[in-house]
């Protein structure tokens, strides 16, 4: 004869939390009057990151006389398709990004763009998160995880980054700790709008991320 147990109906496994996006674990994204100043909806502003996103993912693999037809192609369908008209002024800001020297080592072959990556995270008590890293360039002493802002008002110092951009860089250093525990993790904010290079010091990013799990 059968045990009871094995007659008996299996416990429903509890499900897990659903991760959260690096993105959204709450404060600001931009500075105080930048709506004003930009000029655009909420939406059409998200659209238009995503748009410059797109291109400097792809176009860093197609010589530059190529750029304006990939670029046309890119944006020409989808969700987040750019009218005719508006496809130059996207070109040329990811183009001063990808030809400003100081931004060369960024775009460098080697580089892994749209990098995903999940871990649980201490800071948030043990709740997962799930991201993308725009850029991540992987040396032997070093990693470095690069996101793009296409924030219309740039902060000139890493302590006037918005709350909300901080935290999210630091669960992406949180999470690459655990996977480069050897390494020196570093994050840095790429302003699309003067394509500059911000690196955020880990302790900014550590107790942004502090706060995320305290909220």
């Amino acid at each position: 004869p059968l045990p009871a147990w094995a007659r008996a109906e299996a416990a429903t496994p509890p499900r897990p939390e659903a991760p959260r996006a690096p993105s959204e674990l709450g404060g600001d994204k931009v500075l105080a009057g930048e709506t004003a100043d930009d000029a655009l909806p909420e939406a059409a502003a998200k659209r238009r990151g995503r748009q410059i996103h797109t291109l400097l993912e792809v176009l860093p693999v197609h010589p530059p006389e190529k750029w304006p037809e990939v670029a046309g192609r890119l944006l020409a369908s989808g969700a987040d398709r750019a009218e005719p008209g508006a496809i130059p002024a996207l070109l040329a800001e990811a183009a001063a990004v990808l030809d400003a020297p100081g931004l060369a080592p960024v775009f460098a072959p080697g580089g892994l763009a749209e990098v995903g990556i999940a871990a649980p995270l201490d800071a948030l008590g043990g709740g997962r998160i799930l991201g993308y890293v725009d850029r991540l360039i992987v040396e032997p002493g070093r990693v470095l995880a690069v996101d793009f802002k296409s924030n219309a008002i740039v902060p000139t110092r890493p302590e006037d980054v918005p709350e909300g951009l901080l935290r999210q860089m630091g669960a992406y250093a949180a999470a690459l700790g655990q996977v480069y525990p050897d390494r020196r993790i570093e994050t840095a904010i790429l302003w699309t709008r003067t394509a500059e290079l911000m690196v955020l010091p880990a302790p900014l990013v550590a107790a942004a991320l502090a706060r995320a799990g305290a909220s």
